[in-house]
């Protein structure tokens, strides 16, 4: 088939709620991929962080088909081996006791809200219910997560959202303090707000957050959706600053291309759902945790220093580019502040192949992690070529 049929055939038949670039992807290999008639692309998004590993990784692939060949679902009332294994992993990983699997990043973060509320029930009785969410957040679009979102452009539409969260301004310790009440029973927080534009919270407005939940037993739940699995150089983004949320939620790269969302909790909330509190049918089925168990056993240290390394040279090269104003964001969640219309870059970068995305007004980059120092350097040639031209 060629570019134009895909496109009338998705416009037809696929309710138009994406506004989609102009590119047909047929297939992909590493951070490249091609089009239906042959145009090849450098990769900077990978699916919005969820390609891990890139586009087909061999080593991946082969776990993700011997798994298909094995057992390809059952449901939760058994026990399976994938799912198992893969929760010993990422509990480790986290320095978490347990771990809830579902779908995607907006079902995880489902989880921790109820998980939170029902804590503070089981503790302190009804009405202590409320989470201090950040203004400019984003936590996802089901109906809690985005009443949960902090960012008024998600709140049209979908009247009544739900009651219980209240919003207090980033990086503003004594703003956020004054929000809590006796109604409150967690804060739910992004290391990085990626939606919200690659914006870094910072580390004393965090070590803030962690005294005060900690002093009165107030749950601080991370959403590590977009920063978790190694995407800013270590594993999670909370490792960055030493110390263990009560409630931790991953999914994106954590499947490698599969969709997976997965809830931590600690020593405190590890116990706390209980049979029929929560559930979901797809929750840890044994293809997908086998993909997201090769992509954890991929992230050695120093795989993860690796990527560390190569976020600060795209950083340093982009910064010597024409129209940057900035650089920002850690590992390889990178966003470029510039000084004209993203939207351009954008659509000047497609049409000399290579894919990249938009955070707010920046540019943002999330790479695969496996991605080369070639590639790398390809897409930069690109993004350079672009800005001059400009």
């Amino acid at each position: 088939m060629t570019n134009k049929e895909i496109k009338e055939k998705t416009d037809n038949y696929i309710v138009s709620s994406y506004g989609r670039f102009d590119v047909a992807i047929k297939q992909g290999k590493g951070a490249e991929c091609n089009d239906f008639e042959g145009k090849s692309y450098i990769d900077f998004t990978s699916g919005i962080g969820i390609n891990s590993l890139g586009f087909c990784d061999n080593k991946w692939a082969e776990a993700v088909i011997n798994q298909v060949m094995t057992l390809n679902n059952t449901s939760n009332l058994y026990y399976t081996y994938p799912g198992a294994e893969l929760a010993e992993k990422l509990t480790s990983h986290a320095g978490m006791k347990k771990a809830f699997f579902c779908n995607s990043g907006a079902e995880a973060n489902e989880c921790a809200i109820k998980t939170a509320r029902k804590y503070s029930y089981d503790k302190y009785g009804k009405g202590r219910h409320e989470i201090i969410t950040l203004k400019n957040s984003f936590h996802g679009r089901t109906m809690a997560t985005i009443s949960a979102t902090g960012q008024d452009v998600f709140h049209q539409y979908f009247d009544p959202f739900l009651e219980g969260f209240v919003f207090a301004e980033a990086n503003n310790i004594e703003d956020t303090l004054s929000k809590i009440s006796k109604k409150t029973c967690a804060i739910m927080i992004e290391i990085i707000q990626g939606e919200g534009g690659i914006l870094d919270l910072d580390e004393n407005y965090i070590k803030a957050l962690v005294k005060e939940t900690q002093d009165n037993d107030i749950l601080l739940i991370v959403d590590e959706v977009q920063t978790g699995i190694g995407r800013t150089g270590k594993m999670f983004g909370f490792q960055h600053y030493d110390f263990i949320p009560n409630i931790a939620t991953c999914a994106k790269g954590l499947g490698g291309g599969l969709p997976i969302g997965a809830a931590l909790f600690d020593e405190k909330t590890q116990n706390v759902l209980t049979p029929g509190t929560h559930a979901t049918t797809f929750g840890a089925n044994p293809i997908v945790c086998a993909g997201a168990i090769e992509v954890l056993d991929r992230l050695s240290y120093d795989e993860l220093n690796e990527i560390a390394k190569k976020g600060a040279f795209i950083k340093e090269e982009t910064l010597k580019m024409k129209h940057v104003k900035g650089v920002n964001g850690r590992g390889l969640m990178i966003g470029i502040e510039v000084d004209i219309d993203n939207k351009t870059i954008i659509s000047k970068c497609i049409d000399k192949g290579l894919l990249v995305l938009s955070a707010k007004q920046k540019v943002r980059l999330l790479p695969p992690l496996t991605i080369s120092y070639d590639e790398i350097n390809k897409g930069l040639e690109i993004l350079k070529s672009v800005l001059d031209e400009i």
